[in-house]
């Protein structure tokens, strides 16, 4: 085990927790219209246990009825999107990723199929790249508030960044504070300070959710 790696494994629980709310903006079912992001509680694991969702096994059936429209249409985002929620529901990122891709060439700011990406990205184990996707995200739109819950999910995990994520928790917390990212961000942020004060500082990440 690399010595950067260490670090992360003695925060224990805690980052459990994270491996919850490393979140996409898709959600299963029929297929969201693009630009509409889901709420985080909603895509993501409990927040409380750290369990990630239940993969959803891809109906074959309707993934080739896509996959022909598709190929019928190459200008339409909507069932490319909707593959890619399907195979990301899936556990199954790289299939996703082709399908994000393609149509986030036709639509190249739709912020949700860019951080979509960028998860699968991670999932994929390419912490730089999908550092990147969440960049061009942030740049689409500077508030888009699960781009920065995850841009730092992947510093603390893909980079063993844990200044570099307080910092983009930070500042979601203070954009947002009553979201249900910012309540997120806000616990990871109080995680990590007691699990690593010495990197972190040990002072509490603002007041919790309906007071003080």
């Amino acid at each position: 085990m690399k010595a950067e790696s260490i670090v992360l494994a003695a925060a224990g629980a805690f980052f459990g927790l994270i491996v919850g709310w490393m979140i996409g903006t898709q959600q299963a079912g029929p297929p969201r219209q693009t630009g509409t992001a889901t709420p985080a509680a909603q895509t993501a694991g409990s927040p409380s246990t750290g369990q990630a969702p239940t993969p959803t096994p891809v109906d074959e059936n309707r993934a080739q009825t896509l996959r022909a429209t598709a190929l019928q249409d190459p200008k339409n985002t909507v069932v490319r999107v909707e593959l890619g929620n399907m195979y990301m529901d899936a556990n199954r990122p790289a299939d996703a990723v082709t399908w994000y891709e393609e149509a986030l060439k036709i639509t190249p700011r739709d912020v949700n199929v860019s951080t979509d990406l960028g998860v699968c990205y991670h999932y994929l184990g390419d912490a730089d790249r999908a550092l990147k996707q969440f960049a061009y995200s942030l740049s689409v739109d500077p508030n888009h508030l699960k781009t920065m819950l995850n841009m730092g999910v992947v510093r603390a995990f893909g980079k063993q960044d844990l200044a570099g994520a307080a910092e983009e928790w930070e500042r979601l917390l203070k954009l947002s504070p009553e979201s249900a990212e910012g309540q997120a961000a806000k616990r990871f942020l109080d995680g990590l300070k007691s699990a690593h004060p010495d990197i972190i500082g040990q002072q509490p990440a603002g007041p919790p959710k309906g007071g003080a």
